[in-house]
């Protein structure tokens, strides 16, 4: 599930960040993001998988994924991670289930109810990720610029 979020009125914060070197932008909404995120990743946490925050996908997902990601477009993915820190490829039968399956002969060989996990954590803490981020977003801007003014003065003497 993809979803895009466009915060109003934020015009100090693009400000804030435009005048920022492009890494240094990213580095602040990357980080501010993986903490509105962390309520969701811990509401599914009770799934059989690891739930994981990310910025990449495995090349399985990549190739599913839309191809929306720009210079300036910054990305994370929360969801289930295998014992080997990849993407479990099994986790979506979990979420949605099966329908009824059969073998050539007929055989039944069963159906897997719906378990879902991701998607109650998403809904139930959309909001709460929105408010989050505006937070966040403010107190990473204000973290970088007195790194940044640390590192001036350490310069500068």
């Amino acid at each position: 599930m993809s979803v895009k979020m466009k915060i109003e009125g934020a015009g100090d914060i693009e400000r804030a960040l435009a005048g920022m070197k492009r890494g240094t932008a990213k580095g602040v909404v990357r980080r501010a993001m993986k903490k509105s995120l962390r309520p969701v990743a811990h509401d599914a946490a009770a799934s059989p998988f690891e739930i994981a925050i990310a910025s990449k996908l495995t090349p399985r997902q990549k190739a599913q994924a839309r191809r929306d990601q720009g210079r300036t477009k910054v990305a994370l993915y929360v969801g289930p991670m295998d014992d080997e820190g990849r993407g479990a490829p099994h986790a979506h039968l979990i979420e949605f289930g099966t329908g009824p399956r059969y073998h050539k002969s007929g055989k039944f060989t069963g159906a897997v109810m719906a378990d879902p996990f991701m998607r109650p954590a998403w809904d139930k803490n959309r909001a709460r990720m929105l408010k989050i981020l505006r937070a966040e977003v403010w107190s990473e801007i204000e973290k970088t610029l007195a790194r940044a003014a640390r590192r001036a003065a350490k310069a500068a003497s």
